[in-house]
């Protein structure tokens, strides 16, 4: 039995150890057709059978260090998929490895990957497609053991139409006319250091490069490659900076992929390749903290990851998502995922903290607690998905993402920084635990021993917290940190002069309210009106003074449209149905439907503008997207 369970196959039998992939990318199918060597490292005598994790996948054959090999699929599970139940023709001992290949062709529908037409692209001229194997979606694109606790390097070679470009998480190795077909080219990838399925990353579509850095390239197609280079200009420094922090940079290349709008994600940390959403693109690299966050993972999930998805706070990645009410049946990603983004958050605001100063990172602290709070509030205080640790049995991970992991893992090690001696006696702990658990898999309990190990002269101190409250309990933190509200202030006096105005007050306000606010300001200004609903005079007279309908930074825009949907300005509801619908990024586009769901007279509109964009979207975002509106997948 996995102790995964998200996944079928067992680590306490096997593990995977290399993949060596051949992938055919067919555009007029929709299908990868492809082979994988998946190398074994076998942990039990009289071992003869294997399973792997797949999903909507047609197996051709399967070998065992090249003789055939029975195979059979099991039954269908509702989000594990199928397992692929394999019986080698002879019997291995504990420390033999084995090499079983797989030939297999995907789905059109693979929950991994979406096919983008070219009317869905920037360039509107060339296919593209681009894989998202988290949290367990990599087994509809590859047979493998797709679990977090199971780390794999790997070699791949990729067919595509000569026109396109591929790219993957891993280093490029070459490229040449595929032999079999003059029209094709394949690219090769080699990833030496283990990493889990779940960071398996392709790309194929017609990209453009430009490097940034000694390390890094921006790649994304010709409309948005430049802007790119321009917005993440400063990536090599948080690179050299997060070094500084927690040691050296293991994985070669850092480069960043812009994807097309549709991408559901602010971030994805695959390594030497970070997916990047074009919402990022500001034009002042105001929003280029997503990219510092990603890095973090470079070491925080990537390096150090959850063992399985209930730990997600330790190493969790970016991006504040989605909120869900789904009950117990939404956890799993959320456990082994907190784990991971939690030590994130704290690394990338340490990057902050050196790059911007302690009263940068004091703010965005505070920005995050009130994210902790709105997903508290979306959720319900008592729904067990707002645990720091939920429980996995029988979830879904992709129905639990939220802003909870990200924050409240973030809260409960600001709170140990206090307690524990400061930013920079807490940061050496960071560091010794990235080093201790680098290039493997660890739980909360495995964490939580490190740390009283660590601070042994301080475990008193560490005996007064309350972890069940912090890890087991529904809804805000124990403990609120006492964060400094220096660059906050401006934005409470403004929203509170906002709040308490009657009609005759409105005059007195003019753009010079806003003109010493930084974006990041702007934000928590609009964050803290969204707490509160106000009278559609005053979003009418915002938008007169401030004139934020113009405004390009899409954080900044997704407040304010949000707002002015819940303030019932009938004029804003185009607008924010506009901004759901051109762009897939799920932190944006599901609370922006389910906002003008919300709005009585305009719930059929919400549903008719999802239902004729629902083909461009990612099968994730649409797939939760309508359940957030209860529309039938039939409709």
């Amino acid at each position: 039995m996995s102790a995964d369970p998200t996944s079928f196959a067992s680590a306490a039998k096997c593990v995977s150890k290399h993949l060596n992939l051949n992938l055919y990318v067919d555009f007029e199918t929709h299908v990868i057709r492809g082979s994988v060597e998946i190398t074994v490292e076998v942990l039990e005598n009289r071992f003869s059978t294997l399973t792997l994790d797949t999903r909507d996948v047609k197996v051709v054959s399967v070998s065992a260090n090249g003789q055939e090999a029975r195979f059979t699929m099991g039954p269908k599970h509702t989000f594990k998929g199928t397992p692929l139940e394999i019986t080698l023709p002879f019997d291995l001992s504990r420390g033999q490895h084995v090499i079983v290949g797989v030939t297999y062709e995907t789905s059109p529908g693979a929950s991994a990957l979406q096919w983008l037409s070219p009317e869905q692209t920037a360039g509107k001229k060339h296919p593209y497609l681009f894989s998202q194997c988290q949290a367990h979606h990599c087994r509809s694109m590859i047979p493998c053991q797709d679990s977090p606790s199971i780390k794999h390097t790997y070699y791949a070679q990729v067919s595509v139409p000569k026109e396109l470009v591929a790219a993957m998480s891993a280093l490029r190795d070459g490229q040449e006319v595929d032999p079999q077909d003059s029209h094709r080219t394949v690219y090769r990838f080699r990833q030496p250091v283990p990493m889990p399925s779940y960071l398996m990353a392709l790309v194929v579509g017609s990209l453009e490069s430009r490097k940034i850095g000694p390390r890094t390239t921006v790649w994304s197609e010709k409309e948005f490659v430049d802007r790119a280079a321009q917005e993440f200009s400063e990536t090599e420094r948080m690179l050299q900076t997060a070094e500084e922090l927690v040691g050296p940079y293991v994985w070669g290349q850092y480069d960043i992929l812009v994807l097309p709008p549709s991408f559901p994600y602010g971030g994805m940390e695959n390594p030497c390749l970070t997916f990047a959403t074009p919402t990022l693109l500001a034009g002042d690299k105001s929003l280029s903290n997503v990219i510092a966050h990603e890095i973090s993972h470079s070491w925080t999930g990537n390096l150090v990851t959850n063992k399985t998805w209930e730990h997600f706070w330790l190493v969790t990645h970016t991006h504040a998502h989605v909120h869900a009410h789904t009950g117990k049946s939404a956890s799993i990603r959320v456990h082994a995922r907190r784990l991971n983004e939690g030590h994130t958050v704290y690394l990338e605001r340490m990057i902050g903290r050196r790059l911007e100063g302690e009263a940068f990172r004091q703010f965005k602290a505070l920005g995050g607690w009130k994210d902790l709070h709105d997903s508290v509030s979306t959720f319900g205080a008592k729904n067990p998905l707002t645990n720091l640790v939920p429980s996995l049995q029988d979830v879904d991970p992709d129905e639990a993402f939220s802003s909870v992991p990200y924050e409240k893992g973030f809260a409960l090690l600001y709170h140990l920084e206090e307690l524990l001696g400061g930013p920079e006696v807490f940061m050496g702990f960071i560091k010794s635990y990235i080093q201790l658990f680098a290039y493997g898999s660890v739980t909360t309990d495995q964490w939580k021993d490190f740390l009283f190990t660590y601070f042994q002269d301080k475990v008193d101190v560490l005996n007064k917290v309350d972890w069940n409250a912090w890890m087991f309990t529904p809804g805000m933190p124990p403990v609120k940190p006492q964060y400094d509200t220096t660059l906050a202030d401006a934005c409470a006096a403004l929203s509170q002069r906002w709040i308490q105005a009657k009609e005759q007050d409105l005059s007195a306000f003019t753009q010079a309210d806003i003109n010493a606010l930084s974006s990041h300001q702007l934000i928590d200004f609009l964050s803290l009106l969204l707490q509160e609903v106000l009278p559609v005079s005053h979003v009418k007279k915002m938008q007169e003074v401030y004139d934020f309908n113009s405004c390009t930074n899409s954080e900044i825009r997704f407040r304010w449209l949000r707002l002015c949907v819940r303030s019932r300005w009938e004029e804003a509801v185009p607008l924010a149905l506009k901004m759901a619908s051109e762009q897939g990024r799920m932190k944006f586009t599901r609370p922006l439907f389910r906002e003008v769901f919300n709005f009585a007279k305009y719930r059929e509109e919400a549903v008719r503008v999802f239902l004729a964009h629902r083909a461009t979207m990612h099968p994730v975002t649409s797939g939760l997207v309508s359940k957030d509106m209860k529309v039938s997948v039939d409709q």
